[in-house]
């Protein structure tokens, strides 16, 4: 103990002040409060035996605190049949605000808040009522898949550097691909031809399909657009320079080039049917 002791005195004499962290503090603290009040007082230390006390008292202190916190702070959470309930009054509502929910809800007597209402739409990323009143494109896609088909002509080049010009339809609700035809010459009477076989097909297929939509190419004549029409097939026309009106289809022949076209040599006119059908 004494050599102990006189190793700490000529440390004290060489350092003139010493640093601890908070890990030192915390084991002083806790190795001498089990000590009487009056001992450290007679033992050699780095510090006051005051401030050793006032660290432990630190200590208990934060440690009460820990233990007091409640684990969730504000009111109960809201329970998930209510939280369903406003997601869905908002999906199937869209000219209803949180206000306009929050009666709604009132009316059955479910208790909630119109700020609790404000909250759970924001979490799911609802937007308010006059952003949600907007339909955009890809919303109608969405909504009308089951009735729309989707055309486009694509031009393909042979080995001898040919040009044939397919026409291919696009089933959105299935993405179902109809390869009709393939030509080096399209004409408007090869186009209706084809729009007859379509809806030959289609009607084979018992297909519920309402609206067709195609490009403002010029080989799709008034002709063709009249015997969709006459079979209950409403032709809708993109508008200029915005392929993304018929983007399922374009996005379709560019997967159709990238891994089939851009990767085999092509023939014929019968060997590119093969191989788009196959």
């Amino acid at each position: 103990m004494l050599v102990l002791r006189h190793q700490l005195l000529v440390l004290q004499r060489r350092v003139s002040k010493p640093t601890f962290t908070d890990t030192d503090r915390a084991i002083l603290a806790g190795l001498l409060h089990h000590l009487p009040k009056d001992r450290p007082r007679h033992l050699l230390l780095l510090v006051r035996p005051d401030t050793v006390l006032r660290r432990h008292r630190s200590l208990l202190k934060q440690r009460h605190a820990a233990t007091c916190v409640p684990r969730r702070r504000g009111g109960p959470r809201t329970i998930r049949s209510i939280r369903a309930l406003v997601l869905r009054l908002a999906k199937e509502n869209a000219s209803w605000g949180y206000r306009r929910i929050h009666g709604e809800l009132a009316a059955p007597g479910i208790k909630i808040a119109a700020s609790t209402v404000w909250e759970i739409l924001r979490q799911h990323g609802i937007p308010p009522a006059p952003e949600r009143q907007s339909t955009t494109w890809a919303d109608f896609l969405r909504s009308q898949a089951k009735a729309l088909l989707a055309c486009d002509l694509f031009e393909v080049r042979t080995l001898t550097g040919a040009r044939l010009y397919v026409f291919a339809v696009i089933e959105h609700t299935t993405r179902r691909i109809r390869i009709l035809g393939a030509t080096a010459h399209p004409t408007a009477q090869w186009i209706v031809q084809l729009g007859r076989n379509l809806l030959m097909d289609l009607e084979d297929a018992d297909s519920k399909a309402k609206f067709l939509i195609r490009d403002r190419d010029s080989k799709f004549t008034a002709a063709f657009d009249a015997l969709m029409t006459d079979t209950g097939v409403k032709v809708v026309t993109t508008g200029i320079r915005v392929p993304r009106m018929n983007s399922l289809m374009e996005r379709w022949i560019q997967t159709c080039r990238r891994e089939l076209l851009d990767r085999t040599l092509i023939w014929n006119q019968r060997h590119l049917l093969h191989a788009l059908r196959e």
